[in-house]
């Protein structure tokens, strides 16, 4: 699975460079800054961790809404459609604690669950009022590959051995694909522009049976300020 990954990715990139060297246009360097957040509870895959951990675990999906940050090459194919090849980044730790349970002295059995995020995304994008307009909204699609980091760690209850109380650190990571879908507004002058973005990128992944759930759902919306330099 991995080999076939790293094949697609190679793929695109040759692609992209193949691409860049016959446009004519200016290429961008889109930089970016905003907040990543997951899906919501009731649009989660089944099976999903965090909706089995928030059985018996205090804490919201909202609370691993992240600061995202990226950086995108864009290059034009035409005046009304370009292509994108960008990665971003963002890590979110969370504090929980056990709903129904506390130690014998009264004080909380708490761990904390901690999800990294590193989406690389290929995308090609329609603008529909060309690439010379000073205004430009776009939207487009394309497939992306997150690499990503999930990790459980502090005090667990062991049910099995009468409710005992251990430390322990629960960790899984890989990469998984999934569609991404973009749309947006930039404007400005001819070397330099700002805008506004929103992104989507669907992925999950499967998890083993250390986890409460059998898969991570690691979907969701990313809201973008975005800073371009042409050149």
């Amino acid at each position: 699975m991995r080999k076939h990954i790293v094949a697609s990715l190679l793929l695109a990139a040759a692609g992209l460079l193949a691409l860049a060297g016959e446009a004519s246009a200016q290429q961008t360097l889109n930089f970016s800054l905003g907040l990543l957040t997951p899906r919501g509870e009731d649009a989660r895959t089944e099976g999903d961790v965090l909706n089995e951990n928030r059985t018996f675990l205090a804490f919201d999906i909202d609370d691993f809404k992240a600061a995202s940050v990226g950086v995108e090459w864009l290059v034009p194919l035409g005046n009304f459609v370009e292509a994108g090849a960008g990665v971003g980044f963002s890590r979110r730790t969370v504090a929980s604690v056990y709903s129904d349970y506390t130690d014998i002295d009264g004080s909380e059995v708490d761990q904390d669950l901690r999800l990294r995020l590193v989406p690389v995304a290929f995308t090609v994008r329609v603008l529909p009022l060309g690439q010379a307009n000073a205004l430009q909204p776009y939207f487009g699609a394309g497939l992306g590959v997150m690499s990503w980091r999930y990790s459980e760690s502090g005090e667990f209850i062991d049910f099995a051995r009468n409710r005992e109380i251990f430390r322990d650190q629960y960790v899984a990571q890989g990469n998984a694909t999934g569609p991404v879908v973009v749309a947006g507004l930039r404007f400005g002058g001819e070397t330099l522009s700002a805008g506004g973005e929103i992104r989507y990128h669907g992925a999950e992944a499967d998890l083993d049976d250390r986890f409460a759930g059998s898969k991570i759902d690691l979907g969701g919306w990313t809201y973008l300020a975005t800073f371009n330099i042409r050149f």
